[in-house]
């Protein structure tokens, strides 16, 4: 599900800011919603389905953890770019897409599983 919150988030910022004349910062806002309405969707009705209540504060929960992880993402750029100097266009994408994201990842896995899709019968185990 995450990779086709993905495309959703990536066609959505292209045609926001391409055809719709968007600026950069609202396309990626509105396009960051709606990728995590689809990921937040997926894991509701699929991975994490009957585990805990609905409603609007999983929701809310579940898009201020993703919001969490993009913040991990932007500080592992702005380490690597502005406080170690590398400044190249492949240092930006190892620190921001790769190590960024595999730290976001792990964040947004922790995040889902115990704020927003928690189980009361679940003890302690990261699989269940």
């Amino acid at each position: 599900m995450g990779l086709l919150a993905y495309a959703v988030d990536l066609a959505l910022f292209t045609w926001l800011r391409g055809p719709a004349g968007l600026d950069p910062i609202t396309a990626k806002a509105l396009s960051f919603v709606a990728g995590c309405s689809v990921a937040y969707a997926g894991n509701a009705l699929g991975t994490y389905r009957g585990t805990g209540p609905g409603g609007l504060r999983p929701y809310a929960v579940f898009v201020a953890v993703n919001i969490a992880g993009a913040l991990v993402q932007l500080l592992c750029l702005a380490v690597s770019h502005y406080g170690l100097g590398l400044t190249s266009q492949r240092a930006d994408t190892v620190s921001g897409a790769v190590i960024g994201m595999a730290l976001a990842t792990i964040l947004r896995f922790w995040g889902t599983r115990t704020l927003v899709f928690r189980s009361e019968g679940r003890v302690g185990s990261w699989t269940g």
